[in-house]
């Protein structure tokens, strides 16, 4: 039942001014007839809209400043694509792994998938913004200074 509302509420809010930008990129959008298991936009939007504080973390590790997207990456299955800019600098694109079609876990994290962060000078990253383009073309952004996404 929790899925059916979560998916009326992703419905309604349609897709957003970005997605001319994005087709414009070569991004193609998807059909999006739920699945159940979370690989559309029409079903992750909702989840990654309530979580948005969640999207990033930044913490300082062996003298680096390491900035993982693991949150993003665990409900990629309904991205197109995920970019980052650091400190005001251009967008780049993360790479995204692959959504494991046919498991019981599309959105799981495999070994092969590759690590979940970027490693930069320590104290270098001040701030983060994200730009994800979800597989319908709509698009959702946000910024982050340091101190809100530092892992203790």
């Amino acid at each position: 039942m929790m899925d059916w509302i979560l998916i009326g509420i992703a419905v309604s809010l349609g897709s957003g001014e970005g997605a001319s930008a994005a087709a414009a990129t070569g991004l193609v959008a998807e059909a999006q007839a739920p699945t159940g298991k979370f690989t559309t936009a029409t079903e992750v939007r909702p989840i990654l809209g309530a979580t948005r504080g969640s999207w990033i973390a930044l913490r300082d590790y062996g003298g680096q400043d390491l900035l993982y997207v693991t949150h993003l990456l665990a409900w990629r299955c309904g991205l197109a694509q995920l970019r980052y800019g650091i400190n005001g600098g251009d967008l780049q694109v993360w790479d995204l792994p692959p959504c494991h079609a046919g498991t019981a876990s599309p959105n799981a994290l495999l070994p092969e998938d590759g690590m979940p962060y970027l490693a930069f000078a320590a104290g270098s990253v001040d701030r983060v913004e994200i730009e994800l383009t979800y597989d319908d073309l709509s698009v959702d952004t946000a910024a982050f200074d340091r101190a809100q996404v530092m892992m203790p």
